[in-house]
């Protein structure tokens, strides 16, 4: 009896303690789901057509069961509303949130802030594979999504699947993240050199091989996004899972094995489920660089390095940083369209650089 009594405060101080580590993640993150609805709802108004917000509001509620607003709007602004800008919003929704929570999870393994999600060789896999399907006699746009997409998956897979495994060779069994990070670079490398082979010996049929390596949503689809939720959402769940255990990685390895950390194993499950969830996104879209390494570090500044509140928090930052960035591509210069890697890039390189200059600085 007196036991039960002594223990029942401190379960409730426990259940307080959750339900307030609890808060401080969701508001961070309902202020990014709020962001993401503004920002969707602008892309939805701007572009060759404006629509106002409010017609768009009206369009968006009219689609709900039981809910009808009388409004009335020409066809013209119900196929660019449900037909071209919807499904391009999602797209980059899907994309961008991709690209910087599987971010996240790298810097999280590394423990490094310049990681990104292409660090093993994933882009210029998918690069290779979107080039080898793009020349091959196979129809690029069959079963509703072409196998571009589905080369390009594979091909970032393989890559690395072939990082992991010279990294365990040349580590004698084990698994060395300086290892592992110089296969990436070394595969990316040699994937690289052939992609560009292929460009300049294909002549006229390679063009499309560029607005792939650029990335962009031209060509985004509700069959294509159908087909990568099932790898974004299996991905995600191997991340999310370990999400309290790469706050332990941020110590060093030995102690967090102390702490009763698998390292090796930990670490690979989430690198595997990272990586999985980027190379979807490359599948989708193509090559959007920069995502996956400023949107988690901004989060980071802001709200901190506690992984349960970044993972999340960087799913709507990334979301929000891809649409307004396909904002851009598609208007700045209308009607010729940008490629979205572009403009992430421009963005993404100067933010780098800083990022660099900081660590010189903090170094010295």
């Amino acid at each position: 009896m007196t036991r039960t009594g002594a223990t029942a405060p401190w379960r409730a101080i426990r259940l307080r303690a959750a339900v307030a580590a609890a808060t401080r993640s969701l508001r961070p993150a309902g202020a990014g789901a709020i962001l993401l609805l503004a920002v969707a709802l602008l892309a939805l108004t701007i572009g060759a057509a404006d629509i106002p917000a409010g017609t768009v509001l009206k369009m968006l509620l009219d689609k709900l069961p039981f809910v009808e607003t009388g409004t009335t709007v020409p066809d013209t602004w119900d196929r660019i509303v449900f037909e071209i800008r919807l499904p391009r919003i999602a797209a980059a929704a899907c994309v961008g949130a991709a690209l910087a929570y599987s971010g996240a999870a790298y810097q999280g393994v590394f423990r490094n802030p310049l990681a990104g999600p292409f660090l093993l060789g994933i882009a210029s896999g998918a690069g290779l594979g979107a080039a080898i399907a793009i020349v091959s006699p196979l129809a690029i746009n069959s079963y509703g999504f072409g196998w571009v997409p589905v080369f390009a998956f594979v091909g970032a897979l393989i890559a690395v699947s072939l990082a992991y495994f010279l990294a365990r060779t040349g580590s004698g069994g084990g698994v060395s993240s300086t290892t592992l990070i110089l296969a990436g670079v070394a595969l990316s490398a040699i994937f690289s050199a052939i992609t560009s082979f292929i460009l300049l010996s294909g002549g006229e049929q390679t063009r499309p091989i560029f607005s792939f390596l650029f990335g962009g949503f031209n060509t985004a689809n509700w069959p294509r996004i159908l087909a990568g939720l099932p790898y974004l959402v299996v991905g995600g769940l191997g991340v999310a899972v370990h999400a309290r255990v790469l706050n332990v990685l941020q110590l060093d390895d030995e102690q967090a094995a102390q702490l009763g950390v698998n390292v090796t194993r930990t670490k690979l499950i989430i690198l595997t489920s990272a990586s999985l969830v980027a190379a979807t996104a490359v599948a989708m879209a193509g090559i959007i660089g920069f995502v996956g390494l400023i949107v988690p570090h901004a989060v980071r500044l802001v709200f901190g390095v506690d992984y349960r509140r970044l993972l999340l928090v960087s799913i709507f930052g990334g979301a929000s940083f891809v649409i307004l960035a396909d904002i851009i591509s598609r208007t700045l210069l209308d009607p010729q369209e940008i490629p979205v890697g572009i403009v992430t890039a421009i963005v993404g390189g100067p933010f780098f650089l800083y990022l660099l200059a900081s660590r010189r600085v903090d170094h010295a």
